[in-house]
C-alpha cells in the first residue's frame, strides 16, 4: 500500500454557488431503497427476487447474466417494494421498503483466515467462488465495469480528493470511519497493489482516471480497479464485522439549494424528503425568481456528468453528491450581445471572462458575479469547431479532440492509438462543458467505450 502525491496543472475549477457547510443531517430512517442495474456499465441484470419477498442487507436483488458470482445487493433489510421496468421491459430499478425490526442475516460471513494472498472480499470454498456483497463497489478500468474477480489488476486507485464542483471533502466524510478505511485498505492491498492518492491542482486532478494516467497508464489488455474513498471504508466495515452497511456521507449543494449541507445516507435512499426540504418553493420541483419560476433540475452525481432525477428518484449506485441547479429553460434578451457580467465565460466569450482572471484564487464563489449559473447551454448545436481549448483542461498525455474525432468515425485502431483505454466519458466532462459546439462528448466517448467492451467480450 502506498500514498502518492501528485500535482495537475491543467484544468478548470468551475465556481458553482451553493458550498455545502460542514453539518450533517441524519436520514438512515428512510424507507424506500432503490438498486439500479442501469447505472453499473455492462451489467445485464436477472432478477434474483419477486416483489414481496423479504430480504436482509447484503442478500443479492440482481444478478449478472453473463456472470452469476456478480450481483448488487439489498442495502437495507425489508420487503421488495416495486420492480419497475422501462422500454421493452428493461431492468430499471429494483426498490426495496425498510423494514424497522433487523431480519437475521442467512448468511453471515464465516470466519476468514490471512493466509498467502487470500482476502476476506472474496468467500467460499474449494473452486466455487462466491463474492462477497461488497464487491460491486470495486470497478475496473477500461470500460468502468465491476472488477472481474478473475483478472490480475496492474493496480487499485483509492482518490483522496475530490474536485468535481461541490464535491464532499474526502477527509470530512471519512472523520469517525478511519478504523474501517484502515481494514478496508488491508483487504484491498491483498487484491492487488494498492495506490492512495492525494492530488493537487483544478478539476480533474481529482478523478480517477487522471491518476491513473499519471501513476498507471493502461495499455491494451491491461486493467486497473478503482474504488471510492467512502466505499473503501464500507468494506472495512463489512471486513470486521461481517455486516453489509453502505452508508456513505452525500454532499448536497448548488444554487438552487436552500441550505447546501451534508445528508448521512445509506445508498440508493430515496431522495423525496431531501428535495422537499431543499428546494426554494415547497411546492416543488418549482423554484421561483424576482421575475419568472424555473424549474429545478436535480442532479444524482457530479452536476458536470451526473444523472438527472426526480424529486422522488433514488440516489445513484455509485454518488456521493447532488446538485440542485435551476433549469437554464427562458429566454435572455439579446443572449450573447450582452456583456454577461453575470455569466461564467471560459472562452472570455463574456466581459466575466476577463474579470475572473483578477478575482483570487481563494475567492469565495457563494455569493459571486456567478450565481446565476444554470443549466442553459446559451447557443444551439453547431459544427465542431477546432478552437484548442480542450487541451487547456485536458491533463492526459493525450491527443483530446483526435480522439473524440475518431470515436465519432468509429475509427476503433485510432482509437486505440489515441489511448481509449485510459479514459472514462467523466474525464471528458470539462471539455463538454466549455465547448462551444455543444457537442454531447460523454456520450460519444461511452459509445465508443461500449463498442469496444462488446467486442472484448464476444
Amino acid at each position: 500500500m502506498e500514498t502518492h502525491h501528485i500535482n495537475i496543472k491543467k484544468g478548470l475549477d468551475v465556481p458553482l454557488p451553493g458550498i455545502p457547510e460542514r453539518h450533517i443531517t441524519d436520514l438512515r430512517s428512510i424507507d424506500l431503497y432503490a438498486v439500479k442495474p442501469a447505472d453499473v456499465v455492462g451489467f445485464t441484470p436477472r432478477l434474483a427476487v419477486a416483489e414481496g419477498d423479504t430480504v436482509c442487507a447484503g442478500q443479492p436483488l440482481v444478478t449478472d447474466k453473463r456472470d452469476t458470482r456478480l450481483y448488487l445487493p439489498s442495502p437495507v433489510d425489508g420487503v421488495v417494494h416495486a420492480i419497475v421496468r422501462g422500454e421493452k421491459r428493461k431492468l430499471l430499478e429494483v426498490v426495496v421498503k425498510r423494514n424497522l425490526a433487523p431480519i437475521p442475516s442467512p448468511s453471515k460471513r464465516e470466519e476468514q483466515t490471512s493466509n498467502g494472498n487470500h482476502s476476506p472480499l472474496l468467500e467460499g470454498e474449494g473452486s466455487g467462488v462466491r463474492l462477497s456483497p461488497v464487491w460491486w463497489l470495486l470497478r475496473q478500468r477500461p470500460f468502468g465495469t465491476i472488477a472481474d474477480p478473475d483478472a490480475k489488476p496492474k493496480a487499485i486507485i483509492v482518490s483522496l480528493r475530490d474536485t468535481n464542483p461541490l464535491a464532499p471533502d474526502i477527509d470530512y466524510t471519512l472523520k469517525g470511519r478511519e478504523h474501517d478505511f484502515e481494514a478496508g485498505c488491508q483487504a484491498l492491498d491483498a487484491l492487488a497493489p494498492l495506490h492512495l492518492v492525494r492530488p493537487a491542482g483544478p478539476h480533474p486532478a481529482g478523478n480517477v482516471g487522471t491518476q491513473i494516467a499519471a501513476l498507471c497508464p493502461i495499455n491494451k489488455g491491461e486493467c486497473v480497479w478503482t474504488v471510492g474513498a467512502q466505499d473503501v471504508a464500507t468494506i472495512g466495515h463489512w471486513v470486521l464485522t461481517g455486516h453489509y452497511r453502505p452508508e456513505r456521507l452525500v454532499a448536497l449543494g448548488g444554487p438552487a439549494a436552500k441550505a447546501p449541507h451534508y445528508y448521512r445516507l445509506t445508498a440508493g435512499a430515496c431522495l423525496s424528503r431531501i428535495t422537499e426540504a431543499q428546494l426554494l418553493d415547497p411546492n416543488y420541483p418549482q423554484l421561483p425568481t424576482t421575475n419568472h419560476p424555473l424549474s429545478t433540475r436535480i442532479i444524482s452525481g457530479s452536476p458536470l456528468s451526473g444523472t438527472t432525477v426526480a424529486p422522488d428518484g433514488f440516489l445513484g449506485m455509485y454518488d456521493h453528491q447532488l446538485c440542485l441547479i435551476p433549469e437554464g429553460d427562458h429566454y435572455e434578451f439579446m443572449g450573447w450581445l450582452m456583456p454577461g457580467l453575470n455569466k461564467f465565460s471560459f472562452s472570455r466569450t463574456f466581459l466575466s471572462g476577463m474579470l475572473h482572471d483578477f478575482l483570487p484564487k481563494n475567492f469565495n464563489f457563494q455569493f459571486s458575479i456567478f450565481n446565476s449559473i444554470n443549466t442553459n447551454l446559451h447557443g444551439s448545436v453547431r459544427p465542431f469547431l477546432f478552437t484548442g481549448s480542450f487541451e487547456r483542461v485536458f491533463p492526459f498525455d493525450i491527443y483530446p479532440l483526435q480522439l473524440i474525432k475518431a470515436c465519432i468515425v468509429g475509427d476503433i485502431e485510432l482509437q486505440e492509438q489515441l489511448g481509449i483505454y485510459e479514459v472514462e466519458p467523466e474525464d471528458f466532462a470539462l471539455c463538454e462543458f466549455i465547448d462551444p459546439s455543444k457537442t454531447e462528448i460523454q456520450s460519444i466517448i461511452r459509445n465508443a467505450l461500449e463498442v469496444l467492451r462488446k467486442e472484448a467480450t464476444a
